[in-house]
């Protein structure tokens, strides 16, 4: 009886005779009139078959000769044990063409496009991202952000975190207008949202232990290597928590996801090039922290115009990291150079009680976080002293009027976390469909 088999099934050994049915796109193919090798593809690997005319017949032979690339078929067949690279191939007893593709309109995604590509993403690969999606690259990439994202909420469940969901209008900003995409709404104004974070605060009190990963939307004009104007945030929040107990789950959290990443995917990341060696350090390494004073004079030592007050840019943040071999956390940024969610420090209110971790290789910030302004008296200081208008956030003032607690809490940009991890070139190469401030499309 013919078995339906995954080709991974196949290449993992142990079915030398075996009689199985293989359902996968035609990944290439070569060959004469008498016997041609087809390499199979699917969501698991690649498996060459070997098809000869004298035993699955003419017509059969004939249709599988002219299947195109990404021809779909299901196709059966003996295992056989080889001394090829993956030990095993498929002698087709019989094929069936499922979707074949026209001729005149061959694969656009070529050998060629992709060797021009030299693994990074041209235009013509973008714009052709629905079927790029196919590629050996991006299937691998694709399976690593579905282990980051598994990585994330076994963290949280374990830990007894809910998951909670907010709204993606909203009314007002959480990191600045400057990059709000407004939307019109039924005659008045509405954002998307940048963050789950005020949202998650209101329902702290009831949960105490929340967390979320849903889509956050910046109108960033950035055209930098980490930077989408549509991205997936991972954020928690919890209460009687400082500081410190936020940057604990951090750490945590990121130590996790390299541990799973080594558990599950590490033939992917090895044929991806990267250095396994690198993400145990990650996974098993404890991660520093340095003040943000002790930061600047660094990036002063460096030669770096920098005056104490400003936020640190990516630009500063690769430099910082250059000298890194895991990821720091960098605290006590200026109160000017934080909104007015960040507590104040009470042994010196010129700092808030927050932190940034920054990832190595030149990555920058994966996590932004801390403690939160959690008292009436306080939050209406740090509102009125930045000139923000308190009607948009009586909600969020509420939460403090009526039982506040310490909590905190932090955002996770996972597309970053995913291409640190995975050694990318660029932040679009770990997500399906890219949005950044040219591209809306495919």
């Amino acid at each position: 009886m013919t078995k339906e088999f995954w080709i991974g099934d196949v290449l993992a050994g142990s079915h030398d005779g075996l009689e199985v049915e293989l359902r996968g796109w035609v990944y290439r193919t070569r060959g004469s009139n008498k016997i041609r090798f087809l390499v199979l593809r699917d969501s698991t690997g690649t498996l060459q078959c070997v098809i000869k005319r004298d035993i699955v017949g003419d017509e059969c032979f004939d249709n599988l000769s002219d299947a195109l690339i990404e021809s779909s078929i299901i196709i059966s067949g003996e295992v056989k044990k080889t001394d090829r690279e993956h030990g095993y191939e498929l002698e087709v007893h019989s094929a069936n063409i499922v979707g074949p593709v026209n001729p005149d309109r061959p694969f656009p995604i070529t050998e060629s496009a992709m060797s021009e590509a030299d693994g990074g993403e041209t235009e013509f690969l973008l714009d052709n991202r629905h079927l790029y999606l196919r590629t050996g690259r991006m299937t691998k990439m694709l399976k690593i952000r579905s282990t980051v994202f598994g990585a994330v909420h076994s963290y949280f469940r374990d830990r007894e975190f809910i998951e909670y969901q907010a709204p993606n209008f909203v009314a007002g900003a959480v990191e600045g207008g400057s990059t709000l995409f407004e939307v019109p709404y039924f005659g008045k104004k509405a954002y998307l949202t940048q963050s789950w974070q005020l949202y998650a605060e209101a329902a702290m009190p009831a949960l105490e232990r929340l967390y979320t990963i849903a889509p956050s939307f910046r109108a960033e004009k950035s055209r930098t290597r980490r930077h989408l104007t549509e991205f997936w945030h991972a954020e928690m929040e919890i209460a009687w928590a400082g500081n410190e107990d936020v940057m604990k789950h951090g750490e945590s959290l990121v130590r996790s996801i390299a541990r799973s990443l080594i558990d599950e995917r590490e033939q992917e990341l090895l044929e991806l090039g990267r250095d396994m060696e690198l993400i145990h350090n990650y996974a098993d390494t404890s991660y520093p922290r340095i003040r943000y004073d002790e930061a600047v004079e660094t990036l002063q030592g460096k030669g770096i115009e920098i005056e104490w007050g400003q936020d640190l840019d990516y630009s500063k943040e690769k430099v910082l990291t250059q000298d890194f071999e895991v990821p720091h956390f960098l605290t006590h940024y200026p109160r000017v150079a934080k909104p007015f969610y960040h507590r104040p420090d009470p042994e010196d209110p010129k700092y808030v009680l927050c932190h940034d971790l920054l990832a190595p290789e030149g990555y920058g910030e994966i996590i932004g976080g801390g403690e939160r302004t959690w008292s009436e008296s306080e939050i209406l200081e740090r509102i009125d002293e930045e000139d923000t208008p308190r009607e948009p956030y009586e909600f969020y003032i509420d939460v403090r009027r009526y039982g506040g607690v310490p909590h905190g809490g932090f955002g996770m940009g996972v597309d970053r976390v995913c291409a640190w991890l995975s050694g990318a070139d660029h932040i679009r190469e770990t997500i399906p469909f890219p949005r950044d401030s040219r591209r809306v499309t495919p």
